[in-house]
């Protein structure tokens, strides 16, 4: 009778096991279809040998360092059992979950205690040549490349090393102190209180291990102080950061005794001698407290002319580290308050001053060119087009659509997937020019895109591939896209480029709806033969995914190749926390960094979604190291095609990042650098509706530097000493072909006062006139948005340029109202730039610069009687001179109430 019940047993546990197969399946289903589209989008990228690698450099070192800690904790339990006497063999299920339990240590001490990427840039970088890491410390006579590749490697060797220790350790214990209980439990189980020597090892093995134990820790803790020496280069001490003479002449021969201390008490204890061990405790005290002592009674005293050594050290390793040594210049500019410029030779410069604010530029665009509600801005850029033979600085935004912004449509699957795939053309306009009615005059525009000038074309305005878009989207379909809108109508088109990947084929139609989650891919009856699929169109994703160990900047701009074709570029960076005696600043998503470079610019094709990665800093370590093991993806700046390389341009960031270095940095003197005497403050602004003065950005010009005779696309930012207003430096970074990416450094005499743009805004809330109209208009049911003061060097002076906007307070559609310029003592405020620009002109060729005259609107300007200008010596001149003297030093002093009386004097003066 049981004989014949013995059957079912087998089928219930053939059941139970098909449940556990379809139940692992169903698991590994998502992994293994997301594992296939990741195939097709790298195979589709022409990375699939990159792909292959990135998979390799995370497995690998995660797998060696496993199969080592399985190996010596094996070891580990075998040195156990033989301590212990033990013979397991005749329990089968012990060995079989012993070696189970050991490899998931393994795996966790090996996956735990390894940095993948660490020990994968070790290899890359350790042995790079040595015109790529020139910079050495000068305590230990290393390069760059030790602190960048070798010291963190170490450190998680160290890390990991330790961690198998432990772990052999823990092993040995558990073992062989549970191999023993096991022999003595049926006495522990007739007593009724636990003694805790049942945890102590027996037969000789109690001490052996207290003394093995004791003696790894010994040796670790040694190799923890020898790699903290170089810790020392990083230490933070306020005035400066790296080594400084105490830790140079007391803390590290410190480190070397209780380092050899360490070691003599791991041999001592090896033999039992603990209480002689015990003495490495005296020293430990000694190493904490001689260095401050040192500190306080020697140093402290003396500072400045004991660390004077140490603090060049780390001025000049900053200045490395944020790449302000080379392919820099500063140069001693002797610029004046006023000088009688020509206008018309200075047309490039004046002739593409930026009126239009990125920001207003942006709201007037949204409200004039959205076309539908569904399309979008989402950002406006600058850049420089030669447009009619002539270099143009221009502003264009990409009009992108949202799908977010039509739920209804976005609520029936078919419309974002097939129908709503992509965005539309662009808008481009010349930056200083505007219509009669305040707005953009553009160059391109609407929907189907209309390019008013022969020096453009665009014959790709599809935006598959931008800033904001939604995925997947599956494109050369039985159903028609919508391209863009047309009255009443929509015009539809079908996608014709290579972008995106095959996805008609039944197993790939199952792998992208199980990856996606969306079993609509796998019933939908659109998809067709050609049909492909397109994932990750974010740029930002896109590049993230492709490259995460590059820093990618978080505004990518659209380039208009000659082609006609849109291209997104993207700046990306190489950034660490490792350069010894630097500096740290803190850089958005990333946190503390003490090194960058702008090593890569990645261009994304807005229609195919073709993505390349160029070096375009060949002599950075970092990226040198990432060129070795991605060879097929990083590619020389060379390979940039001429079209786009063009419009490459130093970013903000990495600017923005140096000029916070340099307003501190560029006191080269120890003595200044340690008192703070000259630190710089970014010059301030007024911008929008800020009533209070905010930092300046950098901005975007085309100007011609001193001693140049072209125009060139620049990005510059002024400077102004700590707590005043007036300027004393420009920070200029050149764009230009061979010329990008060089660095100048204007330096004005500190012995002229030059006007900062917070002393002309001060100076443009004074003018009644002015003043009257911003209150006047703020009181109408519209806002004043002032725009960015532009900062222009000119021949030996510098012209500043403020527009100022008008905007009705329920809609965001700025109009440009009116221009102010202003050079020294002049100040011209005009209803357009041409007249701006025309009455400036007018008064540096009629010789009014030593009347400081200041130009009101035209209806009072025409009414004032030219001042004349002195043949000989006149005592009335002389009494102006003076006047103007006293203004500057009033200005100079933030006294605008005082200063505003001296040029009311200056005017009657003028006026008799």
């Amino acid at each position: 009778m049981n004989q014949k019940e013995l059957p079912p047993p087998k089928k219930r546990f053939g059941l139970i096991g098909l449940i556990l197969v379809a139940f692992v399946v169903l698991i590994s289903a998502r992994t293994v279809a997301s594992t296939v589209i990741e195939y097709q989008w790298w195979k589709e990228l022409g990375q699939l040998a990159t792909w292959f690698s990135m998979l390799l450099y995370k497995v690998a070192p995660v797998v060696i360092a496993t199969l080592l800690a399985f190996f010596t904790l094996l070891f580990a339990h075998s040195r156990a059992l033989r301590f212990a006497n033990a013979t397991p063999k005749q329990y089968r299920w012990y060995g079989r979950a012993s070696v189970v339990v050991l490899l998931l240590l393994a795996i966790f001490i090996g996956s735990s205690g390894v940095e993948t990427w660490t020990v994968v840039r070790y290899f890359a970088g350790h042995d790079l040549p040595a015109d790529t890491t020139s910079w050495q410390d000068s305590v230990f006579g290393l390069p760059l490349s030790f602190y960048l590749f070798e010291l963190p490697f170490y450190k998680v060797l160290h890390r990991f090393l330790l961690s198998l220790v432990l772990g052999a350790v823990f092993v040995y214990w558990l073992v062989g102190r549970g191999w023993q209980i096991k022999d003595r439990l049926p006495e522990l189980q007739q007593t009724t209180e636990i003694d805790p020597r049942i945890f102590w090892l027996e037969g000789g093995l109690a001490s052996r291990f207290l003394r093995g134990a004791a003696a790894v820790f010994l040796v670790a803790l040694a190799l923890r102080y020898f790699l903290g020496r170089y810790d020392l280069l990083f230490t933070d001490h306020g005035f400066m950061v790296g080594v400084e003479y105490v830790s140079e002449k007391i803390t590290l021969p410190l480190q070397w005794v209780v380092i050899v201390c360490c070691l003599v008490a791991a041999v001592l204890v090896s033999f039992g001698r603990w209480m002689l061990a015990a003495g490495l405790v005296v020293v430990f005290i000694i190493h904490a407290a001689v260095p401050r002592i040192v500190s306080a009674v020697y140093v402290r005293p003396n500072e400045i002319s004991i660390q004077r050594p140490y603090i060049l050290k780390h001025i000049n390793a900053t200045r490395n580290a944020f790449n302000l040594e080379t392919r820099t210049e500063e140069v001693e500019f002797p610029a004046q308050l006023e000088s009688r410029i020509e206008v018309a030779k200075h047309r490039p410069l004046f002739d593409n001053v930026r009126l239009w604010d990125w920001r207003a530029f942006h709201d007037t665009t949204t409200q004039i060119q959205a076309l539908r509600p569904y399309y979008t801005f989402p950002d406006s850029d600058v850049g420089r087009y030669v447009i009619d033979g002539q270099l143009r600085q221009v502003l264009l935004s990409p009009r992108e659509l949202d799908i977010r912004q039509m739920p209804d449509a976005r609520a029936r699957w078919i419309n974002p997937h097939f129908i709503y795939t992509h965005g539309y053309g662009m808008v481009m306009a010349e930056a200083n020019r505007i219509t009669p009615d305040g707005l953009p005059v553009l160059f391109v525009q609407d929907a189907p895109a209309q390019v008013k000038t022969d020096s453009l074309k665009l014959t790709r305005p599809e935006i598959y591939y931008g800033e904001i878009t939604h995925e997947p989207v599956f494109v050369g379909t039985a159903q028609p896209e919508f391209n863009y809108p047309s009255g009443s109508e929509n015009v539809l088109s079908r996608y014709e480029g290579p972008g995106g990947f095959p996805i008609s084929s039944f197993p790939m139609r199952i792998a992208a709806a199980v990856a996606h989650g969306d079993v609509n891919i796998l019933l939908t009856t659109y998809l067709s033969p050609g049909s492909r699929m397109m994932i990750r169109r974010n740029i930002k994703e896109r590049l993230r995914v492709l490259a995460g160990f590059i820093t990618w900047d978080q505004d990518p701009y659209l380039v208009l190749g000659e082609g006609g074709q849109l291209v997104w570029t993207v700046d990306g960076y190489t950034v660490s926390q490792a350069h010894p005696y630097s500096r740290s600043v803190s850089l958005t998503g990333v946190g503390n960094v003490n090194y960058v470079r702008n090593a890569v610019k990645a261009t994304v094709d807005a229609y195919s979604g073709e993505t390349r990665l160029y070096v375009f800093d060949p002599s950075d370590p970092i990226i040198r190291a990432y060129q070795k093991l991605f060879p097929a993806l990083l590619l020389p700046a060379s390979e940039m095609p001429d079209d786009l390389r063009k419009h490459a341009r130093y970013p903000m960031t990495i600017f923005s990042i140096q000029a916070e270095i340099y307003r501190t940095y560029h006191m080269l003197d120890p003595q200044a650098f340690y008192n703070k005497e000259d630190v710089w403050d970014i010059a301030r602004t007024l911008h929008g509706q800020e009533t209070r003065p905010q930092s300046l950005a950098p901005t975007y010009v085309v100007a011609t530097l001193p001693n140049e005779t072209e125009a060139e696309f620049l990005l510059i930012l002024p400077f102004t000493p700590r707590n005043k207003d007036n300027m004393l430096g420009l920070m200029v970074a050149r764009c230009d072909g061979e010329l990008l990416g060089e660095l100048l450094f204007l330096k004005l005499s500190k012995q002229e006062l030059i006007f900062g743009p917070m002393q002309i805004e001060a100076r443009i809330n004074q003018d009644q006139v002015i003043s009257k109209d911003l209150t006047l208009w703020n009181q109408q049911g519209s806002q004043v948005l002032r725009g960015q003061m532009l900062v222009l060097p000119v021949e030996d002076t510098f012209v500043y340029v403020k527009p100022i906007y008008i905007q009705a307070a329920e809609a965001r559609m700025p109009q440009l109202r009116k221009v102010v310029l202003s050079m020294g003592n002049i100040l011209v405020y005009r209803d357009t730039y041409e007249e701006a620009l025309q009455e400036m002109n007018s008064i540096l060729q009629g010789g009014l610069v030593q009347a400081a005259r200041v130009a009101t609107p035209a209806k009072e300007a025409t009414t004032a009687a030219p001042a004349a200008v002195a043949t000989g010596p006149d005592p009335r001149v002389e009494t102006i001179r003076n006047h103007l003297r006293r203004y500057r030093e009033l200005v100079a002093e933030s006294k605008w109430a005082e200063a505003g009386k001296e040029l009311e004097s200056i005017d009657m003066l003028v006026q008799r």
